[in-house]
């Protein structure tokens, strides 16, 4: 078995999880308001919002790491074609 296959599926299950991680991330933000609620009788409103910031904030971590792990995949998957050219030229 050649380690192509197997490379491209990591990289792929990578990227499907860090898109999931964007769209779930988008789908928490579509209600959030960009404004500032001063007066009490507005509570309701800021501690929704303030549920909306701290689900955010627990995804945050997943989506950076995705993103990282995407991008050390992709540069193991141009690395490896890169080196797979010069070795062809040999």
């Amino acid at each position: 078995m050649t380690i192509v296959p197997v490379m491209w599926a990591v990289w792929g299950a990578f990227v499907l999880f860090t898109a999931a991680m964007f769209i779930y991330r988008s789908s928490l933000t579509k209600n959030e308001e960009d404004q500032i609620f001063l007066d009490d009788s507005f509570n309701h409103e800021r501690s929704a919002q303030a549920a909306i910031i701290a689900k955010v904030n627990k995804v945050q971590p997943l989506l950076r790491t995705g993103m990282i792990l995407v991008a050390v995949a992709s540069v193991f998957v141009v690395g490896y074609y890169i080196y797979d050219v010069f070795n062809q030229f040999k």
